[in-house]
């Protein structure tokens, strides 16, 4: 998670990383200065609070029928009839925000 939250801290900077934590970051870039630990900590905090609240887009990605299916029943019993029978109710199931 160092590494994303390095990314997210310190876009387009040069490192590498040995292992996974942060004495293991081997600072290359000579513009941007390294994170602190403390930084870097508080970066891997809210990147996950960020993942977590999306949860409930993952779970119901897994549930929604294929773009195919859902676009041959749009073509077969009309948008209303969709929105109705095939997306509605895996909202309801994972509303957002919520999971």
């Amino acid at each position: 998670m160092i590494d994303k939250a390095l990314l997210s801290l310190r876009p387009n900077s040069s490192w590498d990383l040995n292992g996974d934590d942060y004495s293991g970051i081997v600072w290359k870039d000579e513009t941007q200065t390294k994170p602190t630990l403390e930084e870097i900590n508080a970066e891997i905090v809210r990147l996950q609070a960020e993942y977590d609240a999306k949860e409930y887009q993952r779970l119901r990605a897994k549930e929604y029928p294929s773009i195919a299916d859902q676009l041959d029943y749009i073509y077969h019993n009309s948008i209303d009839a969709w929105k109705t029978n095939m997306i509605d109710p895996v909202k309801t199931k994972y509303p957002k925000g919520t999971v």
